[in-house]
């Protein structure tokens, strides 16, 4: 069970010497009950208080990486139920399902598609993240030349090796046992045995059980058997039982403290209809699921679970933002037009895609204004012309024109005259407004 602030304070020096960052001993064990604060941030912390608080102060969902390198997934971590209390830590990854019954060509074309999966958005790079290969024929060579095949066109990413039968895993997984792989899945007919393939080869596995009573005892077993490094399958595969099930072992893991239930779930949202697909798929976006797996990864099917991933798992606190730059829309040249619009990410893309409807050739001058609107970041300092006249100079812009004209959105057309003044032979425009006038602003410039 989660410790009090007053019942961790008990078990630390007590000497207030702010080495932890916080004025008292009493407040650092306040913000280590509120799970905003790290045990490492005291240096005098005994050993027997290290033991109980660093059980204690554990994230309720345990942290499970899969796969090595820079594209390991690393799943659970969390600590809350609601997005608005916190940002979620660790995004769901979407696995995509290739079965052993596939020809070598059709194979192939299934992890080229992951390969293929990666989408830029808001300045983050978003892709598939894992396979997982499934010996539906039941035959250990199929599975074994399968598994050999995936590792082989795709060696860095994360994979997941599905079959009930245990000397089908153990003939599979040797390929793959420096990879950290995923064994799914085991069961109360044969949990022993996988939880012994899933320690002698570094492996993480997935238990699976009819409902979250049955669920939580296994996974207590297979503890018992030396294996915590656990995913939870509870068999939901409908609708309904995904919300029930997955927000009781979430609720049951955040506000209850149950162990057995304190780790990453998966979620098959595999279907032939593919609109059936993703709405299940996004269910387990919304509702707690740290892998979903997918029968395919069309690109509109990953824009939008891609899309909704990250607009949830992003910090409400903080603004999404886009890199600060110079962005170029269509192809300019040096006559083409120069704009300047601040990061807040929804501001970047109306701007960005109004411009591109003028079909006019732009520099897009983007400025870190820390994700705020334009006229927000004029408000609050951020937007003036001492900072814009900096950004623009410091840029290199010039060497891409032949002008020096800037066109600044026209709610700040105050600062116009300031401007001037700070670039020293600029011309400042004044533009639209609203950036639905831009096409026609833009298009009646290169008319005239």
């Amino acid at each position: 069970m989660a410790l009090s602030g007053v019942e961790i304070f008990k078990l630390l020096p007590k000497t207030n010497c702010k080495k932890c960052g916080f004025p008292t001993c009493l407040a650092f064990a306040m913000k280590l009950a509120q799970r905003q604060a790290s045990l490492d941030a005291c240096p005098d912390v005994s050993e027997e208080a290290k033991r109980i608080l660093g059980e204690a102060s554990a994230p309720p969902i345990k942290a499970i990486a899969i796969g090595n390198g820079e594209k390991a997934v690393k799943l659970g971590e969390e600590t809350v139920l609601f997005r608005h209390e916190k940002k979620f830590v660790n995004p769901c990854a979407f696995a995509l399902s290739i079965k052993d019954t596939l020809s070598s060509e059709e194979l192939k074309n299934k992890v080229k598609a992951v390969l293929d999966s990666e989408i830029e958005r808001v300045g983050q790079r978003l892709r598939a993240d894992m396979i997982l290969a499934d010996n539906e024929s039941g035959d250990s060579g199929k599975f074994e030349s399968a598994v050999k095949q995936i590792i082989q066109d795709a060696p860095n990413i994360p994979l997941i090796l599905k079959s009930q039968s245990p000397s089908n895993i153990e003939t599979a997984i040797k390929y793959c046992s420096d990879k950290r792989p995923l064994i799914y899945t085991a069961t109360n007919d044969n949990y022993e045995v996988m939880a012994k393939i899933a320690r002698d080869n570094n492996a993480v596995l997935c238990v699976y059980a009819e409902g979250t009573e049955a669920l939580s005892s296994l996974a207590e077993k297979v503890k018992s058997a030396g294996m915590d490094d656990i995913i939870l399958d509870s068999g939901a595969r409908k609708a309904k039982d995904m919300l029930e099930h997955y927000t009781q072992i979430r609720r049951a893991a955040i506000k209850k403290s149950f162990k057995p239930l304190g780790y990453p779930v998966i979620s098959f949202a595999e279907r032939e209809d593919p609109m059936h697909e993703i709405a299940l798929a996004s269910i387990g976006v919304t509702k707690y699921a740290s892998i979903i797996v997918l029968s395919s990864i069309e690109k509109w099917k990953m824009l939008a679970l891609l899309t909704q991933r990250q607009n949830i798992y992003t910090d409400p606190q903080v603004p999404m933002q886009v890199e600060q730059k110079i962005y170029k829309v269509g192809e300019p040249t040096q006559k083409s037009p120069l704009l300047i619009t601040t990061n807040f990410s929804l501001t970047y893309f109306i701007v960005q895609g109004e411009v591109e409807n003028s079909k006019v050739p732009s520099w897009l001058a983007v400025m870190d204004v820390e994700g705020l609107s334009v006229l927000t970041a004029w408000a609050a300092g951020k937007f003036t012309a001492s900072k814009i006249s900096e950004f623009i100079k410091e840029s290199g812009v010039e060497k891409n024109i032949a002008h020096k004209e800037l066109i600044i959105p026209g709610y700040v057309a105050i600062l116009s005259g300031a401007l001037e003044d700070k670039l020293e032979g600029w011309k400042i425009t004044v533009g639209p407004r609203e950036a639905n006038a831009l096409p026609s602003f833009l298009k009646a410039r290169t008319t005239n």
